[in-house]
């Protein structure tokens, strides 16, 4: 798992609620298609017309959010259906960090442990937070469509240089920094963890036994 520390990106908006996983990434599509395949097909329902051909509607497809690394979307992103391949379909197009309102809690689990950060934040802050990136999209705008992602200080920085603090619970955190999952997290306590094995085996043998007497 790639490690994250801090991301300086392109920042595009997806401002529709109760964006589902089947909108993510289609179920038929996880069926026919290899994983790291999964990014040409991310947002296929919004992101392209009947034809197959992109929908200039569809922020993703605008020029100025061209190769966004950061999404913001809004209430309850990604939600329904139970499905990896939602997560798996976002790193595919380049997608490393959310921030929404709220998220599908399976989505938010599955996001810490493939490398991807959910920020969760107010959804006042986040609609301010489009509002930003939409306006250094226009002519004249003094900015780009940025966002600056610091895992430690917590903090996200807008187009205007404003600060706004995330929690995330302190052991993701952890293994997002070090760009392991909870496994391999837990496997950098085994010398600890066989020391507490052997203690507790010689204090109750009775509870270790591995084979009866005959």
């Amino acid at each position: 798992m790639e490690a994250f520390t801090e991301l300086d990106a392109v920042a595009s908006p997806v401002m529709r609620q109760n964006i589902d996983t089947d909108i993510v990434i289609p179920i038929h599509r996880l069926r026919d298609v290899a994983q790291a395949e999964l990014g040409a097909y991310a947002f296929e329902p919004l992101r392209y017309l009947p034809d197959g051909s992109d929908n200039p509607e569809f922020p993703l497809n605008k020029p100025a959010y061209k190769g966004a690394q950061i999404l913001v979307a809004d209430n309850n992103f990604a939600c329904g259906s139970s499905r990896e391949g939602a997560v798996w379909a976002l790193m595919g197009m380049g997608i490393r960090c959310v921030i929404a309102p709220s998220f599908g809690p399976i989505f938010h689990n599955n996001c810490f442990q493939n490398g991807v950060l959910p920020i969760q934040l107010p959804r006042e802050d986040v609609l301010a937070i489009a509002a930003e990136l939409e306006g250094a999209t226009r002519p004249g705008a003094n900015s780009e469509p940025r966002l600056a992602i610091n895992l430690h200080d917590r903090t996200v920085t807008t187009p205007s240089g404003r600060k706004i603090e995330f929690k995330v619970d302190g052991i993701r955190r952890e293994s997002l920094l070090k760009g392991l999952n909870e496994v391999e997290l837990t496997l950098t306590k085994e010398n600890e963890i066989a020391a507490h094995q052997a203690k507790a085996r010689a204090a109750t043998p009775w509870l270790y036994q591995t084979s009866l007497s005959s």
